[in-house]
């Protein structure tokens, strides 16, 4: 099996974790969005790229990242219809594109 490639992220959202309201979070069931399922939901379904330029921007091929795209859609789709609360965390990533005081590496 080839090694899996770092996805390139130039974004962080504003908020890592999205509840149904008026239901305390302990009794919620959590979906888990990697950051690089964030941004390419991001750049697709917010920033209306093509998928080919999307992958470009997070250095990866286009079916990779049709497959990314769809665990990220399938993920939300899940926590929409179930009302379960989703969190934005991990991933194999890079995120570039700001000053170096603030780049981060890899996340677990």
């Amino acid at each position: 099996m080839r090694p899996r490639k770092c996805r390139l992220v130039r974004s962080s959202p504003r908020a890592r974790f999205f509840k149904p309201r008026g239901i305390p979070l302990c009794e919620l069931d959590v979906v888990s969005l990697k950051d690089e399922e964030w941004e390419a939901i991001l750049l697709i379904d917010y920033r209306g790229l093509q998928q080919e330029e999307a992958a470009t921007l997070m250095g990866i091929s286009r079916p990779t990242f049709s497959r990314t795209l769809s665990c990220a859609r399938k993920a939300i789709a899940k926590a929409l219809a179930e009302g379960l609360a989703i969190e934005i965390d991990g991933g194999d990533f890079k995120l570039v594109g700001r000053r170096p005081s603030t780049m981060k590496g890899k996340k677990p």
